[in-house]
């Protein structure tokens, strides 16, 4: 090789080494802003051992009703569950008129339990009604939520039915006017997608379309053309979000969540349709189900996404 195209090769290396270094600088120093210390001793959170099976609690909260200093109400409640050794990835929405037993403040509507006690006692709720470890939470509000979709430059989703709902103690802010269809939406619209719940099967129906735009959102975020923007990304979403993850943490899950990519994400609702049942409390209607009955229906689906990504594993192996 001449010396001249050695020099070339050399100094393309070196750019690269300088590029990957300033890029890794980035991401790190975004992600050291997503942490706010607004929980200084988070209880019920488990160790993660970076080996086994991680549960993330994804928390979006409705702080429209809710004092400068005061916990929302959850509007949205999620799991996320992945398997480092399988690769598996399932995403569980729960139900947010389910009722459980909250720590020392009895029974209650489960999206109560962030108001009542911050994400602690969001995080102890969620953890004794699915007998599952909880390591991580992640909030945003509405906010964060808009930002996160106007960040990755929209997200394109195929609506079921025109929507429409429109609400004058908001000043109309949060009004929902979708229209059935294909469409590439922006933070706004995609926020009108996932609230809107004025139909025959409510919560049902919107926790369904909450998993089916996470996963969208997900894939996106995998694309190289997002993981180059990607501390642009976390800037904008930064001042909306709060987490007990560490830098490392999350570069951790990020790596294992690329990993994961072929696999897909399995949904699921919680409780599932067949273990509901009706129920009437002081406070109105709500949903319940058989703790046991649940618990086996959470293990029984993390064992088949197991299973399901061995043998996707061992095909694509072949």
């Amino acid at each position: 090789m001449k010396k001249p195209m050695k020099r070339i090769i050399l100094f393309v290396g070196l750019l690269l080494i300088v590029f990957l270094a300033v890029y890794a600088y980035r991401i790190y120093d975004s992600l050291n802003g997503l942490s706010k210390g607004k929980t200084v001793a988070v209880e019920g959170i488990t160790d993660w051992n970076g080996k086994d099976r991680v549960n993330v609690l994804l928390l979006g909260g409705d702080s429209r009703d809710s004092g400068k200093d005061q916990n929302p109400r959850s509007d949205t409640i999620m799991i996320a569950s992945v398997d480092p050794a399988e690769k598996s990835i399932v995403l569980f929405s729960v139900l947010r008129d389910t009722y459980v037993s909250i720590p020392d403040h009895g029974k209650g509507k489960i999206n109560a339990a962030l108001a009542l006690g911050g994400p602690s006692l969001a995080i102890q709720t969620v953890s004794n009604l699915l007998d599952i470890p909880i390591h991580y939470y992640v909030y945003t509000d509405f906010q964060g939520f808009m930002s996160l979709i106007d960040a990755i430059g929209g997200i394109e989703i195929d609506v079921e039915k025109n929507m429409d709902y429109e609400d004058a103690a908001d000043g109309h802010k949060f009004d929902i006017h979708l229209k059935k269809g294909l469409q590439d939406m922006d933070g706004k619209t995609a926020l009108q997608y996932v609230r809107f719940r004025h139909d025959a099967t409510s919560d049902f129906t919107r926790t369904e379309r909450q998993r089916k735009l996470i996963a969208a959102v997900t894939e996106k975020l995998q694309n190289a053309s997002s993981l180059v923007k990607l501390p642009g990304i976390i800037k904008s979403v930064s001042p909306y979000v709060d987490t007990n993850m560490k830098p490392t943490d999350m570069l951790k899950l990020g790596r294992l969540g690329l990993s994961a990519k072929g696999n897909g994400i399995d949904s699921v609702q919680l409780p599932p349709t067949n273990l509901i049942q009706n129920i009437r409390t002081k406070s109105g209607a709500a949903l319940s189900a058989d703790p046991a009955a649940l618990q086996g229906f959470v293990s029984s689906t993390l064992e088949q996404a197991n299973e399901q990504a061995s043998g996707k594993g061992e095909k694509d192996g072949k």
